[in-house]
């Protein structure tokens, strides 16, 4: 009983997900923005390379994972808007009524959140990391671009992956905030605001907290070696998963534990 009882739940999120425009003007700005943005990482990393007299070439996906940290906002806009604009709009009332056990309701706005932004990293960060090759493979950037398919093939997976649980994790963030602007303002200080403050401030310990943080430890989980750290973070792949599950763990019981004692 309760599985159907989620399936319609996920069912009613999915209609709503794809039924207003934002969705759409979401992905298509998200992808846009990755090929941009690895195109210009890319790029940078070729000059470097060149000026430098050579080096080894990079994979392709290597700028796509150093523009995560500009694209994931706009899929941060998109998993905020899924909960954040139905109590904007007062339609969160129709929504627990339908689903009212809260729990449900925000399960189910997480599993249909969770395969839409893990196919948007791995299609976008796909698309441009073809692109990036295509373009910086060319003699005119040295033709240090590579396009090995195991290694890249791993990368966008990762991609995928932490592209999903940043939108969990905002999605936790927005029940618990309930306003688009709160909810924007708590995950742009979580992902970037806070560990920027902290590496500025400098200190051993400020920079063993920031690079904790969600997005520092996604960066960690896809092996970022072109980060603002000026390196690849010190610590494994497996370690920085878990650092961005446990960020991710939280937020969605902070959502919700502020469900349960607060009405629509």
């Amino acid at each position: 009983m309760a599985a159907g009882e989620l399936g319609q739940a996920i069912g009613s999120e999915w209609t709503k997900l794809w039924s207003v425009r934002s969705t759409w003007w979401c992905l298509a700005g998200a992808g846009a923005l990755m090929v941009l943005s690895a195109l210009l990482l890319g790029g940078a990393t070729a000059t470097d390379l060149l000026r430098d007299g050579g080096g080894p070439p990079f994979p392709a996906s290597q700028p796509v994972i150093s523009a995560t940290i500009f694209v994931q906002f706009a899929l941060v806009t998109l998993a905020m808007l899924t909960i954040t604009s139905e109590y904007a709009s007062g339609a969160i009332r129709v929504t627990l009524q339908a689903t009212p056990v809260r729990g449900r309701m925000l399960a189910a706005k997480a599993l249909v959140a969770a395969p839409v932004m893990f196919v948007a990293g791995v299609v976008g960060g796909g698309v441009a990391a073809v692109v990036a090759y295509a373009v910086l493979s060319a003699d005119l950037f040295g033709g240090y671009a590579a396009l090995p398919l195991a290694r890249v093939a791993l990368d966008l997976l990762k991609v995928g992956v932490f592209f999903t649980l940043v939108s969990v994790m905002t999605i936790g963030v927005g029940a618990a905030m309930r306003s688009a602007a709160g909810t924007l303002t708590v995950v742009f200080m979580l992902l970037m605001g806070l560990p920027l403050m902290l590496l500025t401030a400098g200190g051993q310990v400020a920079l063993e907290v920031a690079l904790r943080m969600p997005m520092f430890a996604g960066l960690a989980f896809m092996g970022s070696v072109d980060n603002m750290t000026g390196g690849p973070i010190p610590y494994p792949a497996g370690e920085g998963l878990a650092w961005l599950l446990a960020w991710t763990a939280a937020a969605v019981a902070a959502g919700y534990a502020v469900l349960r004692r607060r009405d629509a």
